[in-house]
């Protein structure tokens, strides 16, 4: 099971790129047992970060964890995505500069080949063109990321991806386990690994073929998302309950501000994070915000005492 958090960038006081404490947090990510990291995402403010903050963040990213996975012996997946033009010479230009920084696999996002929403044909013309500019042996994927419109990919897109054999990763935000399953089985016996993005429908995707997780929660607790994909099937009882707490501590992606949230919890977690984004002021980050992180926090941290964790 792959299980991969998405980052978030860290500031400094002046606003520029803290690239150092980026890397404590890929030591984060390792030591709490995760698979990987998915960087240069829109967790990471891609859309106000410069092509060149993109690059050198992915670079730092991606040089760490390697340098953790030949330490400790253990797969530790970059995958990485950072193109945000509105034309694919701009796109190209984007993803091949990614690429050159280091990454186990390119991840496209899907509303990027359809700015307008005109339909699977103008999608696959866009993707055509755009994975041929691309190195040939980048391994790709899409994410269907939110911003600016939530694209989904269709089954026609799906059995494409399958019929180029390039497509490893999906992040999936369709948040719809029926449509997961469908998906699934559209995937089975191709190497294009599904992960879910919903922690509310995880534990029934997997059930049904889901690779695994991708999502904003763990940067709150990935200890217990590395156990859930790691014991569900040894342990299903107590899977139940894990995956009922983190249904409901997910709900805060839309009722507390991140990625802000994200940055006030790596203070809990002892590393010293400025509380700043680029996408958002940082006064929304209420003291009510503040109190639900700090009470999230005990009750994980209870949560992995029990798990042993």
């Amino acid at each position: 099971m792959e299980n991969l958090t998405t980052m978030i960038t860290p500031y400094h006081k002046d606003g520029s790129v803290d690239y150092e404490t980026a890397e404590r947090y890929v030591d984060f990510y390792f030591d709490a047992g995760l698979t990987g990291i998915f960087a240069i995402c829109q967790s990471s403010e891609i859309f106000f970060l410069t092509l060149e903050e993109r690059v050198e963040l992915n670079r730092r990213v991606y040089r760490r964890a390697k340098e953790l996975e030949q330490k400790h012996g253990r797969k530790f997946t970059v995958v990485s995505s950072g193109h945000v033009s509105d034309t694919l010479e701009g796109q190209i230009e984007e993803l091949n500069a990614v690429y050159e920084s280091g990454t186990d696999a390119l991840i496209l996002i899907t509303n990027r080949l359809d700015p307008n929403n005109e339909g699977d044909d103008v999608f696959l013309a866009n993707a055509q063109k755009l994975i041929e500019a691309l190195p040939a042996d980048a391994k790709l994927g899409f994410y269907e990321c939110p911003y600016p419109y939530k694209r989904l990919v269709t089954p026609r897109i799906l059995e494409w991806c399958v019929s180029t054999g390039r497509f490893v990763y999906m992040k999936d935000t369709c948040c719809d386990a029926a449509v997961i399953r469908e998906r699934c089985e559209i995937l089975k016996g191709s190497s294009f690994q599904l992960l879910n993005a919903n922690c509310q429908t995880l534990l029934e995707s997997v059930k049904n073929g889901c690779q695994g997780y991708c999502g904003i929660m763990c940067n709150y607790h990935p200890k217990l998302y590395a156990w859930l994909l790691e014991n569900y099937e040894k342990e299903p009882e107590q899977a139940e309950v894990v995956q009922a707490l983190l249904c409901n501590l997910g709900f805060t992606e839309s009722g507390v501000p991140y990625p802000l949230t994200a940055k006030y919890h790596m203070n809990l977690c002892g590393i010293p994070t400025e509380v700043t984004a680029r996408n958002r002021k940082g006064e929304v980050l209420t003291e009510y915000a503040k109190s639900c992180m700090r009470q999230m926090k005990t009750l994980t941290d209870a949560f992995e005492r029990k798990l042993g964790i």
